[in-house]
């Protein structure tokens, strides 16, 4: 019978019969776990029932009664348990191996000290591993007489970084790009006759080295082209999120002027061709080049779109001609990217990143994520935000090649897309796994050819990553925390290490990190606060004061060093390993999308009855990605209906800032919470949430 066997009582194979597992399976299945039994280390037997046992195809609940099974006597004292331990192989496999053998260190630990305290060495080793392209060579990697506030990379030195992403056999895969249901196949020699054409075309149409050129594109093999075409021709890239309302578009255009736009007709969602050429003259962008969706030579009228406005350019237009093209060299610290980033001021801070910016990108792919020449890398992302820049610097720097999908990545297409480009490391936000999880997205589909999971933009939840790593046959997940203003990670994992689900292993190589309480003492559990200097930090914004932003009134470091504001909570848990825990200031992501409390409150402000309200993200039950919630101030409260309001403010924010970002809940209240100085307490606010009960009311779709 199916529930005589057992292991020391905990697992019966009735149990994983009940769990979705047919009775042969489940005896079988059991019978194996026996073997493996006598093994005392837990982390070791895992290791072999997570290699040798479990298959993608047996039901998650089946993985997590063996996960409990397994780590039933774990002793918190040790960390969180982990789902993937390195082998011996994989460690000497890696990159961080290699670097470890080479430079004699015993341990990834001691590896990471020798980071910290040697910057500049490392960051030498760096450059020359990844091959980085100087017209003329720095006279040092780090200037000894600049601050760590302010540190100067690379003195000397003449550079344009798009070369560096240029180089190498012209006929290797450099994208593989989903195209009506199919690949389209992209030589590194063809991305780099697009990218002279794109060059050829910024200085055909009368625009010079340092001028701006706004970036409104899905990610696209043309997206690419025009990117590093951009930065090739010494131009500056504005990178604008092409899921944002006109609004915030004519909101980052006016902080950020440009001569020039580069955007698409139309975007393609769920079978939906929704208008994004539109949302630019909406927002009286300038002189716009329009790339046609279809990708033909003409606009036609009677697509539903408007006839192109006077001045503005059809792609084929705009391309200049098929001939080579020199990179116009820059200094170091000169700009080659604005992207936008939310403050607590209302505008979002314009962060630039510099010629040695991508240089971050990629060291963080190289060590972290364990890129190799013939990677495949996927990451659902644009250029709006700075993971579709890393994604093109930490590819093509490391000889990988780039999988594109320009649709919605929620469904069955990306998950048979992934299958189908053969990636090998697959970039996500927390969000889309829980939405692949509800929906079935993965079944049927292999995923085995993936080696490396990478998580970033939000809090983690455990099951969730339990639930992914199990879908490629245990894979690690790379836990990857960092900022536009940091040009990659501060906080991450690695492929030398065990990896919990949910949790990050180590401070970012060349990086250490201090966590201080609200008096500025060392705590467990508090703000996160990094220790500079490091290649990737920004040290100038357009529209604010970096030092006001950034270090004034933070408390000191080691050796007395201005520490760094980031504002992430982040606990230090048991074992070396830290958790996130969202934000402890007044922004919050949302869909891996980081946005400012006062942007949303502005949003959905001149609602009829609505006299205030304060926006504040909450966990879900169990941990996860943060949750948007409302408080409000009505008049009166007596015609007060929670879903009416919701409903409201949801198209509110739908039409004037992002149509991603999802209401969970409205909540009415009295008078918001106010500081002396008039500021709203939305620390109390979200205190106040979690007390409460569940909500009624379901989800906004």
């Amino acid at each position: 019978m199916a529930e005589e066997q057992s292991i020391d009582g905990l697992i019966e194979a009735k149990a994983l019969v009940e769990a979705g597992l047919a009775p042969e399976a489940a005896r079988d299945l059991v019978y194996r776990l026996g073997l493996l039994a006598a093994e005392t280390d837990p982390v070791q037997r895992w290791g072999r029932i997570s290699r040798e046992l479990l298959r993608p195809s047996h039901p998650f609940s089946v993985h997590q009664k063996i996960f409990q099974w397994n780590y039933r006597a774990w002793s918190a004292e040790r960390g969180p348990a982990p789902a993937w331990i390195p082998t011996s192989d994989e460690i000497r496999g890696s990159n961080l191996g290699r670097w470890m053998s080479e430079l004699g260190m015993a341990s990834y630990e001691a590896l990471h000290a020798w980071s910290v305290s040697r910057r500049a060495d490392f960051w030498g080793r760096i450059c020359h591993e990844l091959e980085i392209v100087f017209q003329e060579p720095p006279t040092a990697v780090l200037d000894p007489a600049s601050s760590p506030e302010t540190p100067r990379w690379f003195p000397g030195a003449k550079l344009n970084i798009a070369a560096s992403c240029l180089v190498g056999d012209p006929d290797r895969i450099a994208i593989l790009a989903h195209l009506n249901g199919r690949l389209e196949r992209v030589t590194l020699g063809e991305l780099d006759r697009l990218t002279r054409r794109v060059s050829h075309g910024f200085q055909d149409a009368g625009l010079s080295p340092g001028d701006r050129v706004a970036v409104v594109l899905p990610m696209t093999v043309e997206a690419v082209a025009v990117y590093l075409g951009i930065i090739q021709a010494g131009g500056v890239v504005v990178s604008i999120a092409d899921s944002f309302a006109a609004a915030e578009i004519a909101t980052r255009l006016r902080i950020v002027p440009v001569k020039l736009v580069v955007t698409q007709d139309c975007l393609s969602r769920t079978g939906r061709l929704l208008p994004l050429y539109e949302k630019l003259i909406e927002a009286q962008a300038p002189r716009t080049v329009v790339i046609p969706k279809k990708k033909v030579a003409r606009w036609r009228d009677d697509d539903g779109f408007p006839p192109l406005r006077g001045g503005d350019l059809l792609w084929e237009g705009f391309l200049g001609r098929d001939d080579p093209f020199s990179p116009v060299p820059g200094d170091s610290d000169d700009p080659i990217n604005i992207l936008f980033s939310s403050g607590t001021t209302g505008d979002p801070k314009a962060v630039p990143w510099t010629q040695t910016t991508p240089i971050k990108c990629a060291a963080d792919g190289y060590l972290h994520h364990d890129l190799h020449p013939g990677d495949v890398l996927a990451w659902p992302t644009s250029l709006g935000w700075m993971m579709g820049p890393w994604l093109i610097f930490a590819g093509l720097m490391n000889r990988c090649t780039l999988a594109l999908y320009d649709e919605v990545p929620t469904g069955p297409g990306f998950c048979r897309f992934v299958e189908q480009a053969g990636v090998t490391v697959l970039g996500l936000v927390p969000s889309l796994v829980k939405v692949w999880r509800a929906g079935g997205a993965t079944e049927g589909v292999d995923w085995t050819r993936i080696r490396v999971f990478s998580s970033t933009g939000e809090s983690s939840n455990e099951e969730d990553m339990l639930w992914l790593m199990g879908r490629a046959g245990y894979r690690p997940i790379i836990e990857y925390c960092g900022g536009t203003e940091l040009g990659g990670g501060y906080i991450t994992g690695t492929v030398v290490q065990p990896a919990p689900p949910a949790t990050f292993s180590t401070p970012a190589m060349a990086l250490d990190l201090a966590i201080r309480d609200e008096e500025g003492r060392e705590t467990e559990n508090g703000e996160v606060f990094l220790i500079p200097p490091s290649v990737g930090l920004s040290t100038m914004l357009v529209n604010a004061d970096h030092h006001d932003v950034y270090f004034a009134g933070t408390p000191s470091g080691p050796e007395g060093v201005p520490l760094r504001r980031h504002g992430d909570q982040i606990e230090r848990l048991a074992g070396g390993y830290f958790r996130a825990h969202g934000r402890v200031d007044d922004t919050m992501n949302l869909g891996g999308i980081k946005v400012s409390s006062i942007e949303l409150e502005r949003a959905v402000s001149g609602l009829d009855g609505l006299e205030g309200s304060a926006a504040i993200a909450v966990p879900p039950p169990g941990g996860g990605p943060s949750e948007l919630v409302f408080y409000v101030v009505v008049a009166p409260p007596a015609r007060f209906r929670p879903e009416d309001m919701r409903e409201s403010m949801q198209k509110q924010i739908r039409t004037f800032l992002n149509p991603l970002f999802k209401i969970k809940e409205v909540v009415r209240i009295d008078a918001l919470p106010r500081t002396a100085s008039n500021k709203i307490m939305r620390r109390k606010l979200r205190d106040d949430y979690a007390r409460r009960p569940a909500p009624m009311v379901p989800p906004a779709g």
